[in-house]
């Protein structure tokens, strides 16, 4: 039977995006890119200082580097890690520029909505026939595609969790948002003078909580007056120090092993148990407030960093069928893969069309996106994800459920009883094994280090 699928929307020009349409353009289909910002890795020009847990040979998609070659790309070290400007610079700009996507690619181009030409969400009959209307905003106003299917890559960087331990923003977060950034922000480069020499608090306990807490330590020891708050809404603070030289990402070990020692050397004072629920301005400081009354507590500073991770905004696909997990807001048949509450796996097991389509035929999320609110995605899970998908939408459907990736471990396995009680990761692990979990021992019998589970508290 002759495909159907022709013209593939994609949203996002980050690395997802682009491996995506790499991936599209060569089965044959004609992707279209909509990115919001002016250029492609808008992103992650964001966070263009932070190096990467990976190197060069784990952050570059196949078939996108295909396309490079045949356009003379130098492809750089493969056991070197790069920042994120690096990634941006060296691979996604050129990706953009020097190969056929350019082709493809309509920047400043922020999509707004999305539905079904001549079909509002309720209208069944006939629905699957119908192609997608695409709304997107550029300097002209709006603007409308059709397209025969959809990748949402669009990223959850633009919709940062709020301060609050509850989920909402703190009471009063809005009214002191001069004083507070999202994210990692630049403390050693193009922000340094916002912290130099100031007392700031970072409330987070994941990667780019440590990662920011380490350059602030830094920054202190250049500017001594500089000091450096932790919040932590859990009571293990432990948790963040992942799993050092059993990590096979070298660079998110030596991370953890870092952060460990700055911790246990005094150079972060650290408050665990600190659910944040007011923000307010007092005699020119910042109250950080965790809860009220006799129970109360706040620390003074100067600024706050909330590197509590990030949310899918799922607005642009209200008026598309979607079926999602009530609690992580990702692909329903994902959820149990990469729910914190049960296990947060760097080794989730690689994924792609079958687990990631919705009920909306056509319709895919994918990349960081598709993990919703579970903090624990890692590109290259990405990359597998877009390549099933294209292969679907092409119709070659066993290459679609085939597996053509292995994820390095984590070093770090704590993951809960009812987990593996209920068979997730195995089962629970052989009597008088030294494991969490059945996956965990047959890893280490394996001679690896282990299933990688790993819980990364936020």
């Amino acid at each position: 039977m002759e495909n159907k699928v022709k013209s593939v929307a994609i949203i996002g020009a980050g690395p997802v995006g682009l491996a995506a349409a790499a991936h599209v353009l060569e089965r044959g289909l004609q992707p279209i890119v909509l990115e919001a910002g002016p250029e492609v890795g808008h992103a992650v020009a964001q966070w263009s200082h932070v190096q990467l847990f990976s190197p060069w040979s784990f952050n570059v998609d196949k078939a996108s580097e295909r396309l490079l070659a045949a356009a003379g790309w130098n492809a750089p070290e493969p056991d070197v890690y790069p920042t994120g400007g690096e990634l941006r610079d060296l691979y996604l700009k050129p990706l953009g520029a020097l190969t056929p996507l350019r082709e493809h690619l309509r920047t400043n181009s922020k999509v707004i909505s999305i539905g079904r030409v001549g079909f509002d969400k309720v209208k069944t009959k006939g629905r699957e026939g119908a192609p997608f209307e695409v709304r997107y905003q550029n300097g002209e106003g709006a603007r409308t595609l059709k397209a025969d299917a959809v990748i949402d890559t669009s990223g959850t960087w633009s919709s940062p969790n709020p301060a609050g331990g509850n989920g909402l923003p703190a009471i009063g977060e809005d009214t002191v948002s001069q004083r507070v950034r999202y994210g990692m922000p630049d403390v050693l480069g193009r922000d340094k003078a916002r912290y130099e020499g100031k007392t700031i608090a970072v409330l987070g306990a994941g990667h780019s909580a440590i990662g920011t807490l380490l350059d602030l330590s830094r920054l202190a020891q250049q500017a001594p007056v500089t000091r450096v708050v932790w919040l932590v809404r859990g009571t293990d603070p432990s948790k963040s120090f992942g799993g050092g030289a059993n990590d096979a990402l070298s660079a998110r070990g030596e991370l953890g092993a870092a952060f460990a020692r700055i911790v246990t050397e005094g150079r972060v004072q650290v408050e665990v148990g600190f659910s944040v629920s007011h923000l307010s301005e007092v005699d020119g400081k910042l109250r950080v407030g965790a809860g009220s009354g006799c129970c109360g507590r706040h620390v003074l500073v100067d600024e706050l960093v909330v590197s509590t991770g990030f949310r899918p905004d799922l607005g642009l696909l209200s008026e598309l069928r979607t079926s999602l997990d009530p609690a992580l807001e990702c692909p329903p048949a994902l959820a149990p893969l990469i729910d914190p509450n049960e296990h947060s796996c760097g080794t989730v097991r690689p994924h792609g069309a079958a687990e990631l389509s919705q009920p909306e035929p056509g319709l895919y999320i994918a990349g960081m996106k598709s993990y919703g609110r579970a903090p624990t995605f890692l590109m290259m899970t990405g990359y597998e994800q877009v390549r099933s998908i294209a292969a679907e939408l092409a119709g070659d459907h066993e290459a679609a459920r085939r597996v053509e990736l292995v994820l390095p471990e984590t070093g770090v396995c704590n993951i809960s009883r009812a987990a593996t009680d209920s068979g997730c990761c195995g089962g629970p692990a052989p009597q008088n094994i030294d494991a969490c979990c059945a996956d965990d021992a047959k890893s280490k019998a394996a001679g690896g280090g282990g299933c990688g589970c790993s819980a990364e508290a936020v």
